[in-house]
C-alpha cells in the first residue's frame, strides 16, 4: 500500500511540477535582444523539483521547459531544451537524492545546483555553436546571459529548498 501511495504522490507531484516549470518559464521572461532569447526563473523550479523528486525531476524539467519553447515559438529549441533541462533535473536529482528524514547539506545542494546550471550553460552553448544554428562566436554571446539565468535560479532555489512543507517531509524518489 505504501509503495502505491508513494508512486501516486510522485506522479501527482511530477504533473504539478511540470505545470509549474512550464508556467514560470513561459510567463516570466526577460527578453535578451542580442540573442533573440530570454532569461526566465524556470531553473529555480527545476532545482526544487530535483530536491523533491530526486532523479525523477528530469520529467517535469524536460517536459515543462520544452512545452514553453513550443508555445513561445522557439520550435528549433524544443528537442535541445528537452534534453538539456531533463539532464539538469536528472543530475541535480541524483546528487540530491536522500533518505526520508535525512538533511541535505548546503554543500551538496551547492554541488547539485551548480552542476545542473553548468549543464544548462554548456548544453545551450554546444547547441547554439553548431553550424546550422549561430556558430561559435554568436553562441558565446549567450553564455553570460545563461550564466545569469543559472545564478538567478540557484539564488531563488536555495532558500526554497529549506522550506518545510506539510506532507512533503520525505522525498519521493
Amino acid at each position: 500500500m505504501t509503495d502505491t501511495r508513494n508512486r501516486t504522490r510522485k506522479i501527482a507531484l511530477s504533473g504539478i511540477l511540470t505545470a509549474l516549470v512550464f508556467v514560470v518559464t513561459y510567463l516570466i521572461k526577460i527578453p535578451i535582444p542580442s540573442t533573440e532569447g530570454y532569461v526566465n526563473p524556470g531553473d529555480a523550479v527545476i532545482l526544487i523539483s530535483a530536491f523533491i523528486l530526486g532523479p525523477y525531476a528530469a520529467i517535469p524539467a524536460a517536459i515543462g521547459s520544452a512545452l514553453s519553447d513550443l508555445l513561445a515559438g522557439y520550435a528549433v529549441y524544443i528537442l535541445p531544451t528537452f534534453i538539456i533541462k531533463g539532464a539538469m533535473g536528472l543530475v541535480a536529482g541524483l546528487v540530491l537524492k536522500h533518505s526520508a528524514g535525512e538533511n541535505v547539506s548546503f554543500g551538496r545542494r551547492l554541488v547539485a545546483f551548480t552542476a545542473a546550471e553548468l549543464i544548462m550553460v554548456g548544453g545551450y552553448f554546444a547547441f547554439e555553436s553548431m553550424p546550422f544554428m549561430y556558430g561559435l562566436a554568436a553562441a558565446l554571446v549567450s553564455v553570460p546571459f545563461n550564466l545569469i539565468q543559472g545564478l538567478a535560479g540557484m539564488v531563488m532555489a536555495f532558500p526554497l529548498s529549506y522550506v518545510k512543507v506539510i506532507g512533503t517531509r520525505k522525498q519521493y524518489s
